[in-house]
């Protein structure tokens, strides 16, 4: 089943922080004033705190091995330690999403993101439900929320969302805007942004061939599948490209 490109986020968890990946890194600088969820968290006794990372470190590891209900199992365990953790509920949603319950997903991101002050991962994820529903103009909404708020440094991200803002004003009939940001940049930027934003015009004036040399451009020049991934499927929820799998994803019973 194809995954959609949905962003982890992380959560303070003692003196250090797991990613949704199950990687831990440094924890952020003492002085950063914690949530209420968080205090809450540290206040509990250690072992329940390893247990829970434990738990919560095993579903992100099976879900990226695409063992849905195995992650879901996992994350129940880490519930009944701590609930009040949003990388709970944005993990859950992430299996919601593979299940095709978009609306599951979508109140298990809402429920990350009030437990998260915000996070432009979370909104993200927000997005991209709206995005593979078909919900544009909502779509757009938060996607323009995301790139105001993303770190500079993740630049890898922020070209996606920009290119999804490109497709969300097509939908929307913001032609000129669209032709604008097509041409937003060139193809010496180290992101596929350039030729995909060629390829969707190509789609969109009927010039299958030409949009399929501007995918083909892409693959040659981004040779690391993970790079080209994200935006192969952000194709594929457009609609452009035929899915794999022959499922509309706005279609799908929840």
């Amino acid at each position: 089943m194809k995954a959609f490109p949905l962003v982890a986020l992380l959560l303070i968890a003692s003196p250090t922080v797991l990613s949704a990946q199950g990687a831990v890194a440094p924890a952020a600088e003492e002085t950063q004033e914690l949530l209420p969820n968080q205090k809450a968290f540290l206040n509990l006794p250690e072992e329940q705190r390893k247990e829970f990372i434990k738990h919560l470190g095993e579903a992100n590891r099976v879900f990226q091995q695409k063992r849905i209900f195995e992650a879901l199992a996992e994350l129940e365990k880490a519930e009944k330690i701590f609930k009040d953790s949003p990388e709970i509920y944005n993990l859950r949603g992430s299996c919601y999403v593979e299940m095709r319950a978009f609306d599951k997903a979508m109140d298990c991101f809402k429920e990350a993101l009030a437990l998260t002050s915000d996070n432009p991962s979370v909104k993200f994820n927000i997005g991209e439900v709206y995005f593979v529903t078909k919900k544009w103009a909502e779509a757009l909404g938060i996607f323009e929320q995301v790139i105001k708020e993303l770190p500079e440094e993740n630049k890898a991200l922020g070209r996606l969302v920009e290119f999804k803002i490109l497709l969300c004003k097509n939908q929307l009939g913001e032609k000129e805007e669209v032709l604008k940001l097509a041409a937003k940049y060139d193809d010496m930027d180290d992101s596929p942004y350039y030729y995909y934003a060629q390829a969707a015009i190509a789609y969109d004036e009927d010039k299958l061939v030409e949009a399929e040399q501007w995918l083909g451009r892409a693959r040659r020049v981004f040779r690391n599948p993970a790079t080209i991934a994200p935006w192969q499927d952000t194709m594929v929820e457009y609609g452009y490209i035929k899915s794999f799998y022959g499922n509309d994803p706005s279609t799908v019973d929840e």
